[in-house]
């Protein structure tokens, strides 16, 4: 590996870790909204928000290109599952603690990084590969299979795997595009699809609940920003595992947010999936 394409797998693993440390403050802000309003409005909410701040900021840029003019069909397909993923997510966070739902929800890069060798002819390497079993680990000791599974947990299990092929599917999206144009278009096409949904179940929010609305779109566009940057820089199958860091977040909020305390089990299956995630930082930095 060239120094130059070294530095860029770097910049793009860096952008990935901001992300996915700062993505937790969105599921709490949905998990603390979710005691008053359906994770479906959330959801739409989530969306709406997002756009009325990235939006505006698109289309003042000196080309005025608000959305992507090529691969329109990848940045469908992302923008799909992605939808999917974040509602079966908000659903999950309603019936269990964040620190669980996050660890189901990790099912998700493993997905990524196996999609991504078969659909993007990426490289199965050998710190891909000990990253994947590290991470598939964590996630059995911290769920227990055998054990009495709550729905929440089967919900956050199908959330993670849209997440999967929405990592691959933005890996494609993202090289044709740049990152403010891709997220307009997530946030435009994201909110139409979810209107049916929030129209079904529509609330008029507080006033004093009106600062945590704006804070869910907010960090929400500013996460997503990050993330659609690093794939521009490094590849899907070296970003996905990356997403592991959330738990740490996850952790954080959900004890001092909710008064959630991890098990033995969770924190040694955490140490697991971080490990799998860090190896792969390792050994970019080391090429």
């Amino acid at each position: 590996m060239t120094n130059q394409s070294s530095s860029r797998s770097t910049t793009g693993i860096l952008l990935m870790t901001l992300a996915m440390l700062s993505i937790p403050t969105v599921d709490g802000l949905a998990k603390y909204l979710s005691a008053a309003y359906s994770p479906l409005f959330l959801g739409w909410a989530r969306y709406m928000v997002a756009s009325l701040i990235v939006l505006p900021i698109a289309a003042l840029r000196p080309r005025g290109q608000v959305f992507p003019t090529e691969g329109r069909a990848s940045h469908v397909l992302r923008t799909l599952f992605l939808v999917i993923s974040m509602t079966l997510y908000f659903l999950a966070l309603a019936r269990i603690p964040l620190a669980t739902a996050i660890s189901a929800f990790f099912i998700g890069p493993i997905a990524a990084v196996l999609l991504s060798v078969f659909v993007l002819k990426e490289r199965m390497t050998w710190p891909k590969t000990l990253s994947l079993v590290l991470g598939f680990l964590g996630a059995l000791v911290i769920l227990r299979p055998g054990t009495e599974i709550n729905p929440g947990i089967l919900l956050a299990f199908a959330a993670g795997l849209c997440f999967g092929i929405y990592l691959v599917a933005t890996r494609l999206a993202a090289q044709r595009s740049d990152p403010l144009s891709t997220l307009a278009f997530q946030c435009a096409v994201g909110t139409l699809l979810l209107t049916p949904q929030a129209i079904a179940t529509w609330a008029v929010p507080q006033w004093n609940d009106l600062v945590f609305f704006l804070a869910l779109g907010l960090f929400s566009a500013l996460c997503h920003l990050l993330s659609i940057a690093a794939f521009r820089f490094a590849e899907a199958s070296m970003l996905a595992p990356l997403v592991y860091l959330e738990l740490i977040g996850a952790a954080f909020i959900g004890y001092y947010a909710f008064n959630e305390i991890p098990d033995a089990y969770t924190v040694i299956g955490a140490g697991l999936i971080i490990a799998a995630g860090l190896i792969l930082l390792k050994r970019s930095r080391g090429r």
